[in-house]
Order: structure tokens, then sequence, then C-alpha cells
């Protein structure tokens, strides 16, 4: 074994200060998704472990470590809208994952404003320039290798309706960085945004 990588194994345990899975994973876009309990009670929470899966029809996912409330709402309803985190958005989108009762509106929480979907019932953040309305197309409870279940839950959910604020739109190009996304990184409390862009073209 080479005397400049670092060797462990995640069974036994890392020998750091702090695991470096999630620094190393990352950053990460963040799922900050909304959805409606069937009693009508809103919830809204960030999720880290969170992507975009499939162009055509156009899946995003997200995992619950924990099946939360967010979880929950999702196998009542089929239904989910996912909010882009913003710089500008940090500190509501921050607010928005305490761990508060059920019962609590973590939009009324940070300070949000609840809007109307178009396709689902569970509303969009006002707020966020972007929004994903999304139908689930699997609940996947994850397992190990051994295929012992673990208590987490990933949800994947087609995209069936997109918000996008006018001004992102450049001659009709999303502009990524004037979104100015904010993204998950290692750490108790890790986040970035956006660098420098540089430009690859695929092989022919």
């Amino acid at each position: 074994m080479s005397d400049d990588i670092y060797y462990y194994e995640p069974a036994l345990g890392h020998g750091l200060p702090h695991d470096p899975f999630n620094a190393i994973v990352g950053p990460r876009p963040i799922g900050w998704v909304s959805t409606r309990a069937v009693d009508g009670t809103l919830n809204l929470a960030p999720y880290s472990f969170f992507n975009g899966f499939n162009y055509t029809p156009p899946i995003i996912g997200f995992s619950s470590v924990g099946h939360k409330d967010s979880l929950s709402n999702i196998q009542a309803t089929g239904e989910f809208v996912w909010n882009l985190a913003t710089f500008a958005l940090a500190e509501p989108m921050n607010q928005s994952c305490a761990a508060v009762p059920p019962q609590v509106d973590e939009f009324q929480l940070a300070g949000l404003t609840p809007v109307a979907s178009r396709k689902v019932a569970a509303p969009r953040v006002k707020e966020s320039p972007v929004a994903f309305e999304c139908k689930v197309t699997q609940i996947v409870q994850l397992q190990t290798a051994q295929q012992q279940p673990v208590d987490s839950w990933l949800v994947l959910g087609e995209v069936v309706a997109v918000h996008i604020a006018k001004a992102l739109l450049k001659e009709g190009v999303y502009d990524t960085a004037a979104a100015d996304p904010i993204l998950r990184g290692g750490g108790p409390a890790d986040y970035f945004r956006l660098g420098e862009k540089f430009l690859m073209r695929r092989p022919s």
C-alpha cells in the first residue's frame, strides 16, 4: 500500500475527525423539496443527496436518510416539487431544515411564500427562481451489499412541469451561474457557490 494514500474501510470506521464521504462526493446540488400532506399541511425540507437521473422524460431524485415528513407525504400523495436553493435563499433554506413536528409549516417557519403549482397539489416556493413539479416514479429503500435494508429511501420523480424566472434565460439558454445556486459540501456546515466555468466538448 502506498504511503501517500490514506486507506480505510467504512464498515470499520474512517479514523478521521470527520467522515470525508460527503466532502468527496461534492459539492452536491440541494434537493429543496416541498410537499403537501393528505390533511393539507405543507412541508418544505432540503436534502443533500439529490441529482438528476434522466433526460427524457426528465427524472430527478433525492434520498431521505430516515423516514421523514417529506417521504411520508410523498408516499401518500405521489407528488412533490423541487425548488432551486440559491445564495439569496440560503438562510431560509437552512431554516427549513429545522427538526420540527409534522404539523409545523416550514414555509411559515422560514418566511417563505407557497404558491400553487399547475400539475401537482404540492406548492412551490415563490421566492425560488426555478421549480420542478414532479410525480413519483419509484420509491426504493436502500440496501447494503448483504441485502440488509438501510434506513434511507431513494425517491425518484418525473418532472411534469417546469417554472423558470425569465431573467435566467439568456437568448433562450438557461444561465446556471446567474441563478447563483448553492451546493452542499462535506462537514457539518460547508456550502459552496459556483466558481470558474470551462468548456470541454465530447469527442466526436
